[in-house]
């Protein structure tokens, strides 16, 4: 076992809504915490997995080649732009992997996505982190940050989790003017498809300040099957090859992300419902005394209006009520609640629920 390894806590970054069953001993009404899409996939996802489990005995293709060849027709760029992997998580930790040793510098938001921190100390990288302004991720500060400590990464999201909201497409391309020459910028876009025009960043295929990833985890509704990928030259794509895991993404993963990304129709509509559903949580809040942070994402940060004590007591409450919902751990993002868009009834159980966990707190 390494040093690093020894010195590192054995720890799951996060609690899952099976643990809290289990612990509790009762199942939960409502599931609003994992940032899942509560309307699932597509259909026409559903029979593709099912025509082609009967090949589950095959080996996937190593090379993802017709979802290589879907993606790259999709946005108009050449497949060898693209990388695919187990969900985003995976992909950070390879891309760490590639570019960390035991020391390098490697700057992030505080309280932003945390699996990107548990691979940079996997592998025994120095994390910077930078504070929120407003809610928001300060850019300057991630800048300023990079530039005095070297840093050879640099994690931004767009939108971003915890908090949903988001960044101008255009200030994230000046960010890239700024950057030190020697950092690259990791663009993670988990949530692109929720997101206004205005959150959009160009694809830059022969920019090796940055590359981006997006997963089919969130509006595609296939969370379940661990599949995302990156967007990057050619060049930083092809040193994936070098460490990726060949027969990381399951046979049945790749043809349901191929179905996902070719019903652009279904997926609107879910876009849509999400929109939909983000209204209604804000409403709960403000009929509550509570304000909701305006997103650009499937889920929204309620701010509690007090500190992480009392958001924590409210988490708990609607945990004692059956409602699975997650917070931030970092203040001041810890006086937020983090709500996942649901169904109608699981929104109406949570407008009920409420405001008695409240009324035992006041």
């Amino acid at each position: 076992m390494t040093n690093i390894v020894k010195s590192l806590p054995a720890s799951i970054p996060f609690v899952a809504p099976e643990e809290h069953e289990r612990i509790s001993g009762q199942k939960f009404s409502a599931r609003l915490g994992a940032n899942e899409n509560c309307y699932g996939p597509s259909p026409k996802v559903l029979e593709a997995v099912k025509n082609l489990s009967v090949n589950i005995w095959r080996y996937p293709d190593p090379t993802a080649y017709d979802l290589k060849k879907v993606l790259a027709n999709f946005y108009n760029i050449p497949d060898e732009n693209i990388v695919i992997g187990e969900g985003i998580d995976a992909l950070l930790g390879y891309l760490v992997r590639l570019f960390v040793q035991v020391g390098d510098n490697v700057v992030t938001s505080n309280g932003s996505y945390p699996t990107f921190n548990y691979h940079v100390e996997g592998f025994g990288g120095q994390l910077f982190k930078c504070d929120y302004l407003d809610d928001k991720e300060d850019l300057q500060s991630l800048i300023d940050t990079a530039s005095k400590t070297k840093a050879k990464l640099v994690y931004l999201s767009n939108p971003n989790n915890p908090m949903g909201t988001w960044t101008r497409g255009e200030q994230i391309v000046s960010l890239l003017e700024k950057l030190p020459s020697d950092s690259l910028l990791i663009l993670d876009e988990a949530y692109a498809e929720f997101a206004p025009d205005e959150a959009k960043v160009p694809i830059f295929l022969d920019d090796p300040r940055m590359i981006r990833f997006r997963t089919f985890s969130k509006a595609y509704g296939i969370a379940g099957a661990r599949i995302g990928y990156g967007i990057g030259t050619k060049e930083l794509i092809s040193e994936f090859d070098k460490i990726r895991n060949h027969f990381g993404n399951s046979l049945l993963s790749q043809v349901a992300a191929i179905a996902a990304i070719k019903d652009q129709r279904y997926l609107s509509g879910v876009v849509k419902k999400i929109a939909l559903g983000r209204e209604k949580i804000y409403q709960i809040a403000q009929s509550n005394g509570l304000s909701a942070i305006p997103s650009a994402t499937n889920f929204v940060a309620i701010d509690c209006g007090k500190d992480g004590k009392f958001a924590n007591q409210i988490m708990n409450g609607l945990l004692e009520a059956k409602i699975f919902v997650r917070k931030p751990i970092v203040a001041p993002l810890d006086r937020t609640i983090r709500v996942t868009v649901g169904r109608d009834e699981e929104i109406d159980l949570l407008k009920n629920v409420l405001p008695e966990v409240l009324k035992a707190l006041r």
